[in-house]
């Protein structure tokens, strides 16, 4: 799976190629033995660019497998991501792994989902709540005060890689991140978003990192008791909306896991959304949901109307994550969750739709019953109310 990243160098540098090099080894491995050689030999080297801030040599290596060799690719791909949010520091005279993660909630408001500073007391409730349900009985927790939209999480391997070292150092002091917010880059504005609580844990090695590592742990338990004891918390600050905290995991995989559960959730939130601004009952909506190409399947538009009319009110973007394809039978689950939620007019569009967006406030276009991209347009009574889907 190609992870998409910023900027690369069209020359291939001398550590691009290395990176190159280690990772096609470790690609063809036919043993664990040899795994373990090539996989020291390549973290080594990506500790080192990291480190050292250079983003364009990793992501010309990446872009470069991704082309020639797809194995290859993942390879590295996978042990970017690893070294990017674990470390391994020293306290004491003890050894401890360090590992940033992520604890997502969704969310959905008809007003902005708020994104803002923690207050400490919170900070510290949080942390607590983390540390006796989801991760183990011997981490130390540190989190970051500020509860990040995906638009202000680091946007780079090296950003992350800082950002682990900082969060891990407070976690070995006992300590939390305080967050400058100055030049943060601004939050899109969505009906349905997430937003992120980040920190990590500093764990003695060899300890169990998670409580379902324990053998009287379960990620289901896990779960449970975070949203039971976590969610009084968070209350606080997600003022409005309706949310639904997920399982805090690793940065990357809770990351993705968040997208992944993120496209359900607009669907389920949208479809909830007309029916409070409008009164519009599930079952007196029409659901239109069409393929958008570029050069190949990128995304399914779902517009969302009244059964009885032409009109678009709302539009939801499900995009292929990974490496879903036309293959995956994303059509079957966005008809399941609009059934679900009631909704019984489901047209499914045989057709490929470009990737167009208007021209004058670059909202995409959705498909409507005449299998033609429009506008989403809520009534006039509910205009002032109304934002764009995510």
């Amino acid at each position: 799976m190609k992870r998409t990243r910023f900027g690369s160098r069209d020359r291939l540098s001398r550590d691009a190629a290395e990176l190159q090099r280690l990772s096609t080894g470790l690609s063809e491995s036919g043993g664990k033995l040899e795994d373990s050689y090539w996989e020291a030999q390549l973290g080594e080297m990506v500790d080192s660019l990291l480190k050292n801030g250079a983003e364009d040599d990793i992501n010309t290596a990446l872009d470069r497998l991704f082309e020639a060799n797809p194995r290859a690719h993942d390879e590295l791909a996978d042990m970017v991501e690893a070294r990017a949010e674990t470390m391994r520091m020293e306290a004491k005279g003890s050894e401890f792994d360090i590992m940033l993660f992520t604890a997502p909630v969704l969310a959905w408001s008809r007003f902005s989902i708020p994104s803002c500073p923690v207050p400490k007391a919170t900070v510290e409730a949080l942390a607590t709540q983390l540390g006796a349900h989801v991760f183990g009985a011997d981490s130390r927790v540190a989190l970051a005060d500020f509860l990040f939209s995906p638009d202000q999480l680091p946007r780079s391997f090296c950003d992350t890689w800082l950002l682990t070292q900082s969060l891990g150092e407070a976690a070995l002091a006992g300590q939390h991140l305080a967050v400058d917010s100055n030049g943060m880059p601004e939050t899109n504005r969505f009906l349905s978003d997430v937003r992120y609580l980040v920190g990590a844990i500093a764990i003695p090695r060899g300890k169990p990192l998670f409580r379902w590592n324990e053998k009287d742990g379960s990620k289901e338990g896990a779960l449970k008791e975070w949203i039971k004891q976590g969610s009084p918390n968070l209350e606080a600050l997600l003022t409005g909306c309706a949310w639904q905290p997920l399982l805090p995991d690793a940065y990357h995989a809770g990351c993705r896991n968040a997208d992944r559960l993120s496209r359900p959730y607009s669907l389920k939130a949208s479809v909830a959304f007309l029916q409070t601004m409008l009164g519009l009952m599930p079952a007196d909506i029409r659901a239109v949901v069409g393929p958008c190409y570029d050069r190949r399947m990128e995304e399914y538009r779902v517009g969302l109307g009244p059964k009885d009319a032409d009109d678009t009110y709302h539009g939801i973007v499900w995009p292929l994550l990974g490496a879903e394809d036309e293959a995956t039978d994303a059509a079957g689950e966005i008809e399941a969750v609009l059934r679900e939620c009631g909704v019984k007019d489901v047209l499914f569009l045989d057709h490929h739709f470009p990737m167009e967006f208007c021209d004058d406030c670059g909202a995409p276009l959705f498909p409507n019953a005449e299998a033609e991209l429009a506008h989403a347009e809520m009534p006039e009574q509910a205009a002032a109310n109304s934002q764009a889907l995510h």
